[in-house]
């Protein structure tokens, strides 16, 4: 529960700003009048459930702040905000646990909005050995666990490199949602300490950046590419916030570790 009132009209600028829309713009393209927009924005006239809709769909919002902005204008929110635990997302935790399972012997986990950990496989947990047992404890969030001093920061030959990603990434979703415990966490990462790496910087690579580690146990250099996946009809909060993060060989050396682990303890 909120426990300050939000007003729709500066719920509305703060969109509509993040968006770099002007009021012409977003009533021409959601269909009202600029006139009354404008007068929503600054509380002279209080805008209808089917216009904080149509509003909220042109800006692009997310679901959890499509239901503060109806909240704030007096109406039930629009979309439901189940538990993962919940009967009714059995059928979620089954895709989850499937496509975890599938994309093995290759890691691949799923997060929340704000990075914190769901669900991974067997290949991420052995990635995972000799990190500090503080950033395991649940919620664990996999940015701090990978760019912390006491994580998988030491092992990552292009830390330089990676921390450069992750960093712009967690910022364009700062500057995306407007969301204050990401821009607290960009902070907080922006301000660990690193070392660039062990190896040479190289030179970008015009496909995609790669995240090269060594193997906690052996030692083994590990080159992965990663992609991402969303749920793209989703209705409810918590599953339109899941994401999961798959990681692929990109070289036959790391493939070649990792099928002969998965076939090792076969």
């Amino acid at each position: 529960m909120t426990t300050t009132a939000e007003s729709v009209g500066d719920l509305l600028r703060a969109w509509r700003q993040r968006r770099r829309y002007s009021q012409l713009d977003l009533a021409g393209e959601a269909g009202v009048s600029t006139r009354h927009l404008s007068f929503v924005e600054t509380g002279r006239a209080s805008a209808s459930r089917e216009m904080l809709v149509r509003l909220a769909e042109q800006l692009g919002m997310p679901l959890r702040a499509r239901n503060r902005l109806l909240l704030a204008g007096g109406f039930a929110p629009a979309h439901g905000e189940l538990s993962l635990d919940a009967p009714d997302m059995s059928g979620v935790r089954a895709v989850l646990d499937a496509v975890l399972a599938g994309h093995a012997p290759f890691p691949a986990l799923a997060v929340n909005a704000h990075w914190e950990l769901i669900a991974a496989n067997e290949a991420v947990a052995a990635l995972l050995e000799g990190v500090s047992a503080a950033l395991l404890v649940p919620p664990v969030n996999v940015l701090r666990l990978s760019l912390h001093p006491d994580g998988l920061a030491p092992r990552i030959d292009n830390l330089g490199e990676w921390r450069h990603h992750l960093l712009e990434r967690l910022r364009l979703q700062v500057e995306a949602s407007g969301d204050a415990r990401l821009a607290a966490l960009h902070s907080e990462l922006a301000a660990l300490p690193f070392r660039a790496g062990r190896t040479p910087p190289r030179a970008p690579s015009p496909v995609a950046v790669p995240l090269r580690l060594r193997d906690p146990s052996s030692g083994v250099p590990l080159s992965l590419l990663s992609t991402t996946t969303v749920f793209g009809t989703a209705t409810d909060v918590t599953l339109a916030e899941i994401a999961l993060e798959c990681f692929y060989p990109a070289d036959e050396g790391t493939r070649a570790f990792f099928l002969d682990a998965h076939n090792g303890d076969a």
